[in-house]
């Protein structure tokens, strides 16, 4: 039974890794990208349901996953207070505020917006403290999902680091944006049914 469990992790990990390298390899070499438009913005012409498991995907990590329920367990549940009520706050404010203005000029992002705004030294300083954020946040949200398929599957964690940040800058460099968003929406949704199916088999047990 426990070989099963394995086999299925395995499973479950190389056909997501698949599906990610296959839409790239689509975006990249089938479906037709010939500006700079399609490929860094998609064409500005997605429809709205993969747009908005992308969003969604783009705010879930393995510590959302991982450290979040084990921080509730240790902690209690005042972590809503921070983290829903918050959220939903700044959501709000996003949607009535922040993107109606990006609309109306056909920006792609904040630091556009602080350049126009302000000027370039503040949109050039934004954009380099944002980098700074990622290249000390993208590691450990790296390592703690592979962490914890190392303590499952028995690989080597580095080795897990290593295949997930070559798969994905592979299906991003080659397929672009579309790449981007439909592996998110796909991983999405199988977060989702992950997440379902461990509550049902969790109250089955109890």
């Amino acid at each position: 039974m426990e070989n099963m469990n394995w086999v299925a992790e395995y499973a479950a990990f190389v056909i997501m890794l698949g599906l990610s390298v296959v839409i790239g390899l689509y975006y990249g070499c089938f479906s037709k990208q010939n500006t700079v438009s399609e490929y860094l913005l998609g064409g500005k012409h997605m429809s709205v349901f993969p747009i908005t498991m992308s969003l969604i995907a783009s705010h879930i990590s393995g510590i959302t996953l991982l450290g979040v329920p084990s921080e509730i367990y240790s902690n209690g549940t005042q972590y809503l207070i921070v983290g829903v009520v918050n959220n939903i706050i700044v959501i709000l404010m996003v949607i009535y505020i922040y993107l109606p203005v990006f609309y109306d000029l056909q920006l792609t992002s904040v630091y556009e917006y602080l350049g126009l705004r302000f000027n370039s030294n503040i949109r050039g300083f934004s954009s380099l403290m944002f980098a700074i954020n990622l290249i000390l946040y993208i590691p450990v949200v790296i390592y703690i999902p592979a962490l914890a398929f190392n303590q499952v599957t028995g690989l080597d964690v580095h080795l897990i680091t290593v295949i997930i940040c070559v798969i994905c800058i592979f299906y991003t460099t080659i397929g672009g944006l579309k790449a981007v968003v439909w592996t998110d929406a796909i991983q999405s949704i199988f977060t989702a049914v992950s997440i379902i199916i461990v509550i049902i088999l969790g109250v089955i047990q109890v």
